[in-house]
C-alpha cells in the first residue's frame, strides 16, 4: 500500500491532511497542491545556489516559448530573483513561423509577461535568414528539429546580447536532460554527452543555464494546473520527425515501471563528465569566418546553413 493512501479513499498530501494532486514515486510521496507549489519553488531555488545559475546582478533572458515548462520558469524566477540582488530577468520568444501552432503560443507568452510585468521581447526567424520556418522546410521537413534548432540558439542568443543579459534561462526539465543524455548515448556523441552549457563568457558563449533540471515534467504541469496557470496548447506539427519523441515514449516507460531511471541517467553523465575531465573531448573553439560567432570550424552551424538553403 502507498504511503498516506487508505484502500477506497483518496490519498492525502504527506504534509498536511488536504487531498493530494501529485505522488512522488521516488520518494513515495504525496502532496496537496499547495505543498507542491513550495516544493517545487524550493527545489528550484536549491538547483540555483548549488550549481551557481544566477548570481545577485546578474540579467537573466529567459527563453519564453509559452509552452509548461517556459511558462513555471518564469513564474518561478519572478518569485525568486527579488532575493537575489540586484537580479533581474527579461523574457524572449522566438517566433519560428510555424502555421497553427505558434500564434497560439505566442498569445500566451504575451498573456503572462503582461500578467507578471515581465519586459517581453520578441525575435523571428524571418527577420534572421528572411523566410519563416515553414518555407525553409518545404522539401526538407524531415530535418525540421536540426534547422530550427540551429536557428532559434542563434536568434535567442543574438536577442540575449541585445538585452544585455548575462546567461540564457531555459525551461528544460528533469525528463528533457535524460533524454538528452540517451539519445547523445545512443549517437555515441561523446562531446555532447559531456558538453556543459552552463559557464561561458559573454566573448565566447552567453552561458545557459537550466533551473527546472531537477523537475518531473509531470510535476510542472501539476505545479501550473493547481495556480491556474496551464494552458492547454497545440503540439509542433514537425514533433512528429524528431528523435526525441521516441525516446520520450520509451523513456516514460521506463520511468514508469522503474521509478528513479531519468535521475540514474543524469547521475551516470555527471560521472562520465568526472570521468572526462581534464580530457580533450571537444574540438577547439575558432571563428566563423563569415560572421565572427564562435564555431568548431571555419564555419557556424548557421552560416553553413544559410548556404544550403541558398540564404
Amino acid at each position: 500500500m502507498e504511503p498516506h493512501a487508505v484502500p477506497g479513499e483518496s490519498p492525502v498530501c504527506a504534509c498536511c491532511a488536504e487531498p493530494a494532486v501529485v505522488y512522488q514515486p521516488v520518494i513515495r510521496r504525496y502532496l496537496c497542491g499547495t505543498h507542491l507549489v513550495r516544493d517545487v519553488e524550493e527545489r528550484v531555488r536549491t538547483t540555483i545556489l548549488e550549481t551557481g545559475q544566477i548570481h545577485a546582478g546578474d540579467r537573466v533572458a529567459v527563453g519564453l516559448s509559452g509552452g509548461k515548462d517556459s511558462t513555471a520558469l518564469l513564474v518561478i524566477l519572478s518569485r525568486l530573483l527579488p532575493t537575489l540582488p540586484g537580479a533581474s530577468f527579461v523574457a524572449i520568444t522566438v517566433d519560428e513561423g510555424i502555421a497553427g501552432y505558434r500564434a497560439d503560443t505566442m498569445r500566451a507568452a504575451k498573456s503572462l509577461t503582461q500578467r507578471l510585468g515581465v519586459d517581453h521581447r520578441i525575435v523571428t526567424f524571418r527577420a534572421l535568414i528572411g523566410d519563416d520556418l515553414d518555407t525553409l522546410l518545404i522539401g526538407r521537413e524531415t530535418h525540421a528539429c536540426t534547422i530550427c534548432g540551429i536557428l532559434r540558439k542563434k536568434a535567442l542568443a543574438d536577442a540575449a546580447r541585445a538585452a544585455g543579459a548575462t546567461s540564457i534561462a531555459t525551461g528544460h526539465n528533469l525528463d528533457d536532460e535524460a533524454q538528452s543524455v540517451l539519445m547523445n548515448a545512443f549517437r555515441g556523441d561523446l562531446p555532447r554527452l559531456v558538453r556543459t552549457t552552463g559557464t561561458g563568457t559573454s566573448e565566447t558563449f552567453l552561458p545557459r543555464i537550466k533551473p527546472l533540471m531537477a523537475i518531473p515534467e509531470k510535476e510542472i504541469a501539476s505545479y501550473l494546473f493547481v495556480q491556474d496557470l496551464f494552458s492547454v496548447l497545440p503540439e509542433c506539427p514537425y514533433t512528429k520527425y524528431a528523435l526525441r519523441a521516441e525516446v520520450r515514449a520509451l523513456l516514460s516507460d521506463y520511468e514508469c515501471h522503474h521509478p528513479g531511471t531519468m535521475q540514474h541517467l543524469i547521475e551516470s553523465k555527471k560521472t562520465i563528465e568526472q570521468y572526462c575531465a581534464g580530457t580533450p573531448v571537444m574540438e577547439p573553439l575558432h571563428r566563423c569566418r563569415e560572421c565572427g560567432d564562435p564555431c568548431s570550424g571555419d564555419l557556424c552551424q548557421v552560416c553553413r546553413l544559410r548556404h544550403s538553403l541558398g540564404k
